[in-house]
């Protein structure tokens, strides 16, 4: 996140000494992306953070995909899914390319391993929940709502204060806000539908104490997607002070603010994020149009570019009603097949005023495929719903 943040002790100038009490060096590490030409923070260790004494293979859960071929829409009921009790090994993969995997977690109160994610940012959505995400950044806590958005190669864990529902959206780029509402130099401006205020980072350093701790790290080879289990001499939760333009934050849905018009607004306008070959949507509790003549839900649309995949967090969807889908169901409109609203729910939603719905939407710019949590929770019927029948 592109604005300037300074959290503990920190040398009057970059790159300078920075001692104890004792007189002890702390070690200076400089988080960056892009090389030395983009966002970076400066992080001040106790201990050295390359400190690694041990390096195994860690074994991802199911990583495979399976095309969307032959082609159809998709329908798939999250909250039949089974998952493992963490926020990082209990992952199942729900969808995904070479650009974004999207993937699905119900979380009990135990604490995740620590975790890295080194192929790219981290954007996960809480359908519901509580807690706090230790980084090496310090903590942010989460309910709710919230996207928590992690950069990459951020060491953290997840500590859970009640069972919580993760929808995460894990890039192999870094997740930022649309460019059309920052200005040149990285502020969001006055047309943004969310500001600086809305965006949460740690409030002060998280140290721990600890010798030859276990990370998990996500990484990738030419085989794909992996793990490696890194073993570090001294506790990565080690940094003092840091600051810069790069750390994790939260942002919470209940602060974006809908933009309306006077007939049906087209999906841009409801973007929240956007990573290399996709972008994150919010549709939210919102006025809808005001033309006279106006007609609320969205008109059938062929994304002939990307896929279009929605979750249903909250609300009564109006324009999905007779389609089977539900609280915590997932579509997936692919490229080459136009969708749009059940054919009934058109004039249903004539003369509304307002749509009390939820939804996250990540649309893709490459073809997506199945995960094998997909092809466990999919609803057969849903491709057949507008015609109401099946040859």
């Amino acid at each position: 996140m592109a604005y300037y943040r300074r959290l503990g002790e920190v040398p009057g100038k970059r790159h300078t000494q920075l001692r104890d009490p004792e007189g002890r060096l702390y070690r200076e590490e400089l988080m960056g992306e892009e090389g030395f030409s983009s966002d970076s923070s400066l992080l001040y260790h106790r201990g050295v953070p390359s400190a690694l004494v041990a390096t195994d293979v860690w074994e991802l859960p199911d990583q495979s995909r399976t095309p969307n071929h032959p082609l159809a829409p998709r329908h798939l009921r999250l909250h039949d899914l089974e998952t493992g009790p963490d926020a990082v090994t209990g992952r199942r993969q729900v969808l995904g390319n070479n650009d974004v995997r999207i993937s699905y977690v119900v979380t009990g109160v135990e604490a995740s391993p620590l975790y890295r994610n080194a192929l790219g940012d981290e954007c996960v959505f809480v359908e519901a929940g509580s807690g706090v995400v230790e980084t090496v950044f310090g903590a942010v806590s989460y309910r709710a709502g919230d996207y928590v958005v992690v950069p990459r190669a951020t060491t953290h864990r997840w500590l859970p204060a009640e069972p919580s529902r993760l929808y995460a959206i894990e890039a192999n780029s870094h997740v930022a806000p649309p460019r059309r509402y920052l200005s040149r130099y990285g502020q969001l401006l006055e047309h943004a539908p969310y500001c600086e205020r809305d965006l949460h980072g740690p409030a002060e350093p998280l140290l721990a104490e600890g010798s030859d701790v276990e990370v998990l790290v996500k990484h990738r080879t030419s085989a794909g997607v992996v793990g490696t289990r890194m073993v570090y001499g001294t506790h990565p939760f080690d940094v003092i002070g840091w600051d810069g333009c790069l750390y994790p934050y939260t942002f919470n849905i209940d602060d974006y603010m809908p933009i309306t018009g006077k007939v049906h607004q087209p999906p841009p306008v409801h973007q929240v994020f956007e990573g290399h070959n996709f972008v994150v949507c919010n549709f939210l509790p919102r006025k809808v149009d005001y033309h006279p003549l106006a007609i609320p839900v969205p008109y059938y649309h062929s994304n002939v570019d990307s896929d279009e995949v929605m979750f249903y967090v909250a609300g009564d969807y109006e324009a999905r009603k007779g389609s089977g889908i539900g609280l915590g169901s997932v579509s997936l409109h692919p490229g080459g097949h136009a969708h749009g609203p059940q054919p009934a729910a058109i004039e249903a939603s004539l003369g509304a005023e307002a749509f009390e719905e939820s939804a996250v939407m990540v649309d893709t710019f490459a073809p997506l495929e199945l995960g094998e949590a997909a092809l466990a929770v999919e609803d057969p019927d849903y491709p057949f719903s507008w015609a109401g029948r099946r040859l």
